[in-house]
């Protein structure tokens, strides 16, 4: 079983190249933008980057993103960079609008329902859009990142009326600066005390969990790393494979920024290893001038 913990030096700081030389602007919008939940007249929508030459013959794998900002605010356009280049290296990648609380006045708990919503439209529409039905992941960065989390841990949190019967669970996990932790000693208590150990990923890992890759900055002040310790370690425990990747002095959001290609790279990595990818990743490291 691979797992890995990496520490990556401040010191060797590199300054990455915004995309590819493959990847134009105009790839860096979606090919396509579909409504996948109606909530009152609320209209939620996946926008979704397809690899080139795609056909809806294809089964491709696929990757789901979800947008950070506390619950509150973001928008699609987050993952917007990094869909663009996992479309280029082959997978139909997918970023996905959930309810924000200073849209639609919405508690987190909306959100984890939204994230469920979205697996269950792609994966029943997988025909539709030349995807892999079985190899379906799930991404995201901070409030993003824990809606990506329990898509694959928690049971509750289902859309009501919604078809239970297709599976909301993503069969991988790409994780930037997640909030794992909803208690009092995590992230995002006061919005969730009521339910926070049924809505907490740390608190609901169990056997069925997807292999995880996670991100995140020692200088994180949101996420401490001795959170996403915890959560490789119970995961491992369990016989599931975690992988903790560690970037020395990086704040909170910090993979939009200066490592934003490094991040991907490794992302990029983990894919190819469950067979999501072949080949090298063609993002490219520059020495920091």
């Amino acid at each position: 079983m691979m797992n890995s913990m990496k520490i990556l030096p401040f010191a060797f700081t590199a300054l990455f190249i915004l995309l590819s030389a493959n990847i134009t602007a105009k790839e860096t919008e979606p090919n396509k933008v579909i409504e996948y939940k109606k909530v009152g007249d609320v209209s939620l929508s996946l926008h979704i980057f397809n690899p080139p030459n795609h056909k809806i013959t294809d089964k491709r794998p696929a990757i789901v993103f979800f947008f950070g900002g506390g619950w509150v605010g973001g928008t699609p356009k987050h993952f917007y960079r990094q869909s663009a280049y996992l479309a280029s290296r082959g997978i139909v990648a997918i970023s996905a609008e959930y309810r924000i609380f200073s849209k639609h006045k919405t508690a987190p708990s909306e959100c984890v329902k939204d994230g469920k919503s979205a697996l269950r439209w792609v994966r029943s529409h997988a025909s539709e859009l030349g995807i892999d039905p079985a190899k379906i992941a799930a991404g995201g960065g901070s409030a993003g990142g824990h809606v990506a989390a329990a898509t694959g841990t928690i049971s509750g949190f289902n859309e009501e009326g919604e078809d239970t019967s297709v599976s909301c669970v993503p069969s991988a996990l790409v994780l930037f600066n997640p909030v794992f932790d909803n208690s009092k000693e995590g992230y995002g208590y006061s919005k969730v005390k009521d339910y926070w150990q049924e809505i907490s990923p740390l608190h609901n890992i169990n056997k069925n969990n997807p292999p995880t890759t996670v991100f995140l900055g020692t200088k994180d002040k949101l996420i401490p790393v001795a959170t996403a310790q915890d959560y490789k370690q119970r995961m491992e425990k369990l016989g599931l494979r975690c992988d903790l990747h560690l970037y020395e002095d990086m704040p909170h959001g910090f993979f939009n920024k200066k490592r934003f290609n490094e991040t991907l790279i490794e992302a990029d990595k983990f894919l190819t290893s469950i067979g999501y990818l072949q080949g090298e990743p063609t993002l490219k490291i520059e020495s920091e001038k």
